[in-house]
């Protein structure tokens, strides 16, 4: 017999581990081209930028599996980096709308997910 939620704890720990591998991609990119807007970024480098990315990557995509086990930190981590990215993603929606409208509607159904189905279980 199926777990109740249990398909909302696979999507949303399915969407952290594909959102994890994004992000250390995108750090990879970051480094290797890390000459491209040197200066031109408000805080730092690309370097900075990609090394930030790479640990978040690696986190999400730990916090991702660690979900399908129950784990009450990565659901957190989860539910953090969601509401994270929401606010990224409306701060950038006037460059990028239809991507930024589509990953804010997947956040907000991992959030979701995680909120609802994510927790310990009840006692019987």
């Amino acid at each position: 017999m199926e777990e109740k939620g249990s398909g909302w704890i696979t999507f949303a720990s399915i969407m952290m581990v594909v959102a994890g591998i994004g992000n250390f991609i995108w750090g990879i990119t970051a480094l290797a081209k890390d000459d491209l807007l040197i200066n031109k970024l408000l805080f730092a480098n690309l370097t900075f930028w990609g090394i930030v990315f790479i640990i978040v990557g690696v986190l999400l995509a730990i916090a991702g599996f660690a979900v399908l086990y129950k784990a009450q930190w990565a659901r957190v981590f989860g539910i953090i980096f969601a509401a994270l990215s929401i606010i990224f993603y409306l701060m950038v929606i006037w460059a990028f709308p239809v991507w930024s409208v589509t990953v804010m509607a997947i956040d907000v159904l991992v959030i979701y997910g995680l909120a609802e189905y994510g927790g310990r279980e009840e006692a019987a």
